[in-house]
């Protein structure tokens, strides 16, 4: 009884009340950030809204209903409706075969199904015009597609066939079901959650793809949204044709929400501590390594022998290297830039987020996502029409393009900065403000510091997205830039394949090693 005596002495540390308000107090502050940040993220969303508003329904309509419109709209449906379903088939077959067969060289396999993201989309139409020249159109557009973009679907699929229960399976054969009926009646239906959100996450990228169609000619959303702001500066016309391409950005989050459904996925209990046996292919084991073999052949040999022979025949000229320093150091101070922005704006919305979860949370913690769906020329032209009607001395400044970076890539720190906190105990930051330090001092001494590896894993990713970030930077950065992608870009379009071919293999370089460590990371989450 002394003690709690000793603690209401006047001159001693504040009591329990005096703390709480301290805490209210700064949690006020961080939900004011955390708003202010999710009302900056739903900018670009708010102003394709206000222009459409602004514009009117005559103009509008006109702008809309119109037979470009139409052709665009059944290019973008057929790409998405054919290129997502074989990702699907393919990445649901590689996971199978590297996770749950003994396959040989599995591992190998596995990692070579992940590599491919280290390569630019553009990088793989470019490699595959260099090889091709004459393919064009919607299979040329779905065969590029299908190989730069369904490793978006295998990690996770991957993932969920590793943390599966395998009694499930051994109930079910017990039951008498085959193989087949087992895969298509147990397992199958486990991997929604994985599909569904894979599938989405290819989708949105084939909406926002621009350097991809363009190599091959397929005209898009996105390519006919770029060419019309920089043929003819088409503010209302290139606007509503954002404004229809936002539109299918939500229509697939909805067909995601829809598919997914609201099944349970867990079970009650730990599950088995085992993993599951691998099946035995024998004599299928052969064909079966077709598959991965292929695929590895199409979505990394092809580009990286593609890459290797334009550097062999441009020979040491192509190798400019004050123009691939320069490009390199512009590159790397917009990566980092961009990166610590996007990383300081999402601290505020982590923090809430494993804090102080609610409605109001939820409903903030959706406009960061939300932002994260558009298409990068979207924002772009979004911050573009501001700055020139509103704030001119903004226009092509550091300060636009990186605050574009930021809003594209908040949802890739804010992923990996809220699950580190999560993992810093809050008791820690209390002890530290017992003591009687501020409560900014006692976060950044206790929370902001153990979750500094994850805070570096989402900057990474941001830098990674940044470094090749082509349509925004086009449209927003100052005069005079020039990073890998956009050098790359301006070579590849005068044909000088020889020449944009040293940038294609520094970009695909730093890509590398951030590529091994997400796969590594995913067998860890795996418990492997």
């Amino acid at each position: 009884m002394q003690s709690v005596v000793d603690l209401s002495r006047p001159g001693l540390p504040a009591g329990p009340k005096a703390g709480h308000g301290t805490r209210r107090r700064s949690l006020s502050w961080i939900l004011l950030a955390a708003t202010l940040v999710s009302l900056l993220a739903l900018l670009p969303l708010a102003f394709i809204v206000w222009v459409a508003v602004q514009n009117g329904w005559e103009t509008a309509s006109a702008l809309v209903f119109r037979p470009r419109v139409g052709e665009l709209l059944v290019n973008t449906v057929l790409l998405v409706a054919v290129a997502v379903p074989i990702s699907i088939v393919l990445s649901v077959t590689l996971a199978w075969l590297t996770e749950r067969s003994d396959l040989p060289g599995a591992r190998l396999w596995a990692w070579l199904s992940v590599a491919p993201l280290a390569i630019p989309a553009f990088v793989h139409s470019y490699a595959w015009i260099s090889l091709v020249p004459g393919l064009h159109g919607l299979w040329a557009g779905v065969l590029v597609s299908v190989l730069a973009y369904f490793p978006f679907l295998y990690l996770p699929i991957a993932a969920a066939l590793r943390r599966l229960d395998p009694a499930l399976e051994d109930a079910a054969a017990a039951l008498g079901l085959g193989p087949w009926r087992v895969f298509a009646r147990v397992v199958l239906p486990q991997l929604r959650l994985a599909i569904c959100g894979g599938s989405l996450l290819v989708g949105l990228h084939l909406l926002a793809e621009y350097g991809l169609y363009v190599f091959i000619r397929f005209d898009t959303f996105t390519t006919a949204i770029v060419d019309q702001f920089q043929s003819t500066f088409n503010g209302p016309a290139a606007n509503m044709l954002a404004a229809v391409l936002v539109t299918c950005c939500f229509v697939l989050l909805a067909l995601e929400v829809l598919v997914r459904g609201e099944e349970r996925y867990a079970r009650v209990g730990s599950g088995a501590a085992r993993q599951q046996q691998r099946t035995r292919l024998g004599r299928a084991a052969l064909a079966c390594l077709a598959l991965p073999a292929v695929t590895a052949l199409l979505s990394l040999g092809v580009p990286f022998v593609t890459i290797s022979r334009w550097l062999i025949a441009g020979g040491a000229d192509v190798w400019r290297l004050d123009e691939i320093g320069l490009a390199l150091g512009q590159t790397l101070f917009l990566a980092v830039g961009g990166a610590l922005l996007a990383t300081i704006a999402a601290m505020p919305m982590a923090w809430v987020s494993i804090r102080a979860p609610g409605p109001l949370q939820r409903l903030l913690e959706g406009c960061n996502y939300i932002v994260g769906s558009l298409p990068g020329v979207v924002i772009a032209l979004a911050l573009v029409t501001i700055t020139v009607r509103i704030a001119m001395p903004l226009y092509q400044t550091l300060f636009t393009i990186l605050f574009a970076y930021a809003l594209m890539f908040l949802p890739r720190a804010l992923i990996s900065l809220r699950a580190s906190i999560a993992q810093a105990p809050v008791e820690l930051e209390r002890a530290a403000s017992s003591l009687g330090r501020p409560p900014l001092k006692a976060l950044w001494a206790t929370t902001i510091r153990l979750s500094a590896p994850g805070a570096a894993a989402g900057m990474a990713l941001v830098a990674l997205g940044i470094t090749n970030e082509l349509t925004a930077t086009q449209m927003l950065a100052p005069n005079g830039t020039r990073t890998l992608a956009m050098a790359f870009w301006s070579y590849s379009g005068e044909i000088d394949y020889a020449s944009a071919a040293p940038y294609a293999f520094i970009m695909v370089a730093m890509s590398l090693p951030l590529t091994w460590l997400l796969y590594v990371q995913s067998k860890r989450m795996a418990g492997r």
